[in-house]
């Protein structure tokens, strides 16, 4: 049995601003992501956690750098990095930008995986490097393994682990900092939490 801990990470000041970051977009936690971090820390600082593992991103690192300090090995992948949103990057979505993303999402959920915004990255690329991260990970001896990645990469990587094909990758909702958990044995995968934000009640 391995038990993974996926969360996204803490808020960035983009986020708070809802300027578009991507994996081209190396920001990092606002004070509020900082407290987020601490809390989840503080929540989870006695669970058995072997390995971490997180983008190459600094947000991802920042939300769980106090398991690191602490020794837990760490290993960085770009295979987690957040999808690359291309030309929106950096940038605060105008009214026009705005409905090209909900076009987008919609033809992601209607099947068009390849689609994506101009010098960005399709749902199906992201999938494919996270297959090769989801190999690696699986691949290690620990059994309680913590994941630190980025929204739309969690809903992505979620579909491949649940074996759900990626026009459902909505469902998967998220808020900074959440966490989902996923048990694997030799058969299949079991989603037990998701979008589990009890650690940051008091933040609220």
């Amino acid at each position: 049995m391995k038990k993974l801990f996926i969360i996204r990470h803490g808020e960035t000041e983009f986020n708070r601003l809802n300027i578009v970051q991507g994996s081209g977009v190396d920001t990092d936690l606002n004070d509020l992501g900082m407290q987020q971090a601490e809390a989840f820390y503080k929540y989870y600082r006695h669970h058995p956690f072997e390995h971490v593992f997180t983008s190459t991103l600094k947000r991802s690192n920042q939300s769980v750098a106090a398991f690191i300090e602490n020794g837990i090995p760490h290993t960085r992948l770009a295979e987690l990095n957040e999808i690359s949103w291309g030309d929106f990057e950096g940038k605060q979505q105008t009214p026009e930008q705005k409905a090209m993303y909900w076009e987008m999402i919609y033809k992601w959920n209607e099947g068009d995986l390849h689609a994506k915004i101009p010098n960005g990255e399709s749902p199906f690329e992201m999938q494919q490097r996270q297959k090769r991260a989801l190999k690696m990970i699986l691949n290690q001896p620990e059994s309680e393994i913590l994941i630190c990645m980025h929204g739309r990469a969690m809903k992505s990587f979620l579909c491949l682990l649940l074996n759900q094909p990626l026009t459902q990758m909505e469902q998967f909702q998220h808020r900074n900092l959440c966490l989902y958990e996923v048990h694997i044995d030799t058969e299949e995968c079991h989603l037990k939490r998701a979008n589990d934000v009890t650690h940051l009640l008091h933040l609220m």
